[in-house]
């Protein structure tokens, strides 16, 4: 379990990074549209080649997949493009607070629920205090 929370916080590290490094190209070049379509080419590049290298064949099983499960990718989209097009007026640590609150939010709902598959993890009181611990440490990081 260690190991999936060393991954998990590493891939945290990298979402503001990824969101000042990305809104920052789409300011100098003037198109957050292209920026976000550059991160895509190269995340796609990088998608693929993992994929070829670690199961082709699951390639065959995407026409049986329920296609509800496809809008993950216009999910992803849309923060691409909203982190990129508003950080550099918003602010990188205001975006990811924004982002991280929703996140909160929609992770106790589909678990709350067990959405799109997840594991039944109701929010008791405890959890929905620690929710809003976690929330208002956040917006902490937000004040100065």
């Amino acid at each position: 379990m260690a190991q999936y929370a060393i991954i998990m916080i590493l891939a945290g590290i990298g979402v503001p990074i990824l969101a000042a490094l990305n809104a920052r190209l789409g300011v100098r070049i003037g198109s957050p549209a292209v920026a976000a379509t550059v991160l895509f080419v190269i995340s796609f590049s990088i998608a693929l080649i993992t994929a070829l290298l670690t199961a082709p064949q699951a390639f065959a099983q995407l026409a049986s997949a329920p296609k509800h499960l496809f809008l993950a990718g216009a999910l992803v989209a849309f923060y691409i493009l909203s982190i990129t097009y508003i950080a550099p007026y918003f602010g990188i640590g205001n975006a990811v607070f924004f982002v991280l609150l929703g996140q909160l939010v929609s992770a106790a709902l589909i678990d709350q629920f067990g959405l799109f598959g997840a594991p039944v993890s109701p929010i008791s009181l405890t959890r929905a205090a620690g929710v809003a611990v976690m929330a208002f440490g956040v917006w902490l990081t937000q004040l100065a």
